[in-house]
């Protein structure tokens, strides 16, 4: 009985999978919220270096992964391949789950595999600082690790909510030298403005990213780091479902449908992009984004162009998305908190190469709960939502008495967001699903392009 499928180091993905020479519909450009028209290289050059600005725009199927970054990569990947044996066997189900367990990086989820490669081609250009958002705090502590590992310095925003609910998140910043700020905060305008208008406001990522992005435009050798959304992103966490596929090809398996968290979609890309080539190319595959009621994005938000970002400072993105205004509500602890999704992922939701499924935060910490107690991991609140749509999946297969391959992002460990399962084991979680009326009310500030 296998229960990890492992690979050798050698045996690590040696480029990175970019779809976009493989969609069917292309991604409509993102436009320039200065003069209106789709961006330019350019336009970017204030807070990218040059080759990530080209990565965001190749059309270039595969992407050579440095060989400085798969050295990096090499202190946890390749990532293990787990038969989820014991929650099968807690479900009754005829089903194999298997889940890709993403926690064993040194920061706890997949969110190094960009990091790193961001900080790389940061500093290959001369930077010496980056500032970025983060909104449950994995993100980032992935930055803080990459710029510990490569000698950049790290000036992180964290959503207000998160920064209160998860304090070990924002010590393993300030661990790995890096300097962290609850958003809003009084460091920036985009920050001061929004304490004026609401002193006890909350914050969003949309708000972070704000402050993020204003910070690096107005400081010398800084460059601004995303978690999340574009392409280079998305491209820079395809090492996940690369390595997946050669998992399964070695047991001589396949996955029916995958499951994977979904806020931004950086670990949903990064699993499923791979698979939704194979899917574009013939294969039978369900891949499922699974986000919060509470941040309806893929299933109640609007397909058309809006801005990344509360201070409207960002290109804006053809998107799903509930309105850049849109804040989610203090209570939700589950993480995915944007308002919007990745341009890719939300044209393949479009084209119908994509499944979303929305679920309440007590379900979801639910299927948490049971998947530490049958395999042992306490899975990151993000990573709850994923392993709720897999036991739902396993469930219906049981009732239909089919065989199926379930697999699972497991994106994160929950070793530092205990505060939120407090809530859950004493009953103090609430689900909050957003009444159509709030959505509305966001997408009235909708840009007009």
């Amino acid at each position: 009985m296998e229960r990890k499928i492992l690979l050798k180091e050698d045996e690590m993905p040696r480029y990175w999978y970019n779809i976009l020479p493989d969609m069917p519909t292309p991604v409509k450009p993102p436009i320039n919220p200065k003069t209106m028209k789709p961006i330019n290289p350019d336009d970017l050059k204030a807070i990218f270096p040059s080759e990530i600005i080209e990565q965001e725009m190749s059309s270039q199927r595969e992407i050579s992964i440095p060989q400085e970054v798969l050295d990096i990569y090499a202190i946890w990947r390749p990532t293990p391949l787990v038969r989820a044996y014991n929650l099968e066997k807690a479900l009754g189900t005829p089903a194999k789950i298997y889940y890709k367990n993403e926690s064993v990086s040194p920061a706890g989820s997949h969110k190094p595999n960009t990091a790193i490669a961001q900080a790389y081609y940061n500093k290959k250009e001369g930077i010496t600082t980056l500032t970025t958002e983060t909104g449950a705090g994995q993100w980032g502590s992935a930055l803080a690790l990459a710029g510990a590992l490569l000698g950049l310095n790290v000036r992180v925003y964290m959503v207000k909510v998160s920064y209160e609910q998860k304090p070990f998140r924002r010590s393993m910043i300030h661990l790995w030298g890096a300097e962290v700020y609850p958003s809003p905060s009084d460091k920036t305008e985009a920050g001061r403005r929004a304490l004026e208008e609401n002193p006890d406001n909350p914050g969003s990522l949309g708000l972070a990213i704000s402050e993020a992005v204003e910070d690096a435009a107005t400081h010398d050798n800084t460059n601004y780091a995303l978690g999340s959304v574009l392409n280079h992103v998305l491209l820079h966490q395809t090492v996940i479902g690369l390595e997946a596929q050669k998992q399964f090809e070695k047991i001589g398996d396949y996955p029916d449908v995958i499951f994977a968290p979904c806020g931004g979609g950086s670990n949903l890309g990064g699993v499923g992009l791979p698979f939704i080539r194979d899917k574009i190319n013939g294969k039978d595959v369900r891949v499922v984004a699974v986000e919060p009621a509470s941040c309806p994005t893929l299933t109640k938000g609007i397909f058309t162009y809006d801005y990344a970002d509360v201070a409207m400072m960002t290109p804006l993105l053809y998107m799903y998305t509930l309105g850049h205004k849109f804040m989610p509500p203090s209570i939700h602890a589950g993480g995915l908190r944007y308002h919007g999704d990745s341009p890719i992922l939300s044209q393949l939701r479009k084209d119908g190469l994509l499944d979303a499924v929305a679920y309440n935060q007590t379900e979801v910490f639910e299927a948490g709960a049971l998947f530490a107690k049958t395999e042992g991991i306490v899975p990151a609140p993000e990573t709850c939502h994923a392993i709720k749509g897999a036991v739902d999946e396993a469930l219906k297969a049981k009732e239909e008495g089919k065989e199926k391959t379930i697999l699972i992002n497991f994106s994160g460990h929950g070793h530092f967001d205990m505060t939120s399962y407090d809530k859950f084991l004493s009953g103090e979680m609430k689900d909050y699903e957003y009444p159509e009326k709030e959505i509305k009310k966001a997408l009235d500030y909708l840009p007009k392009v």
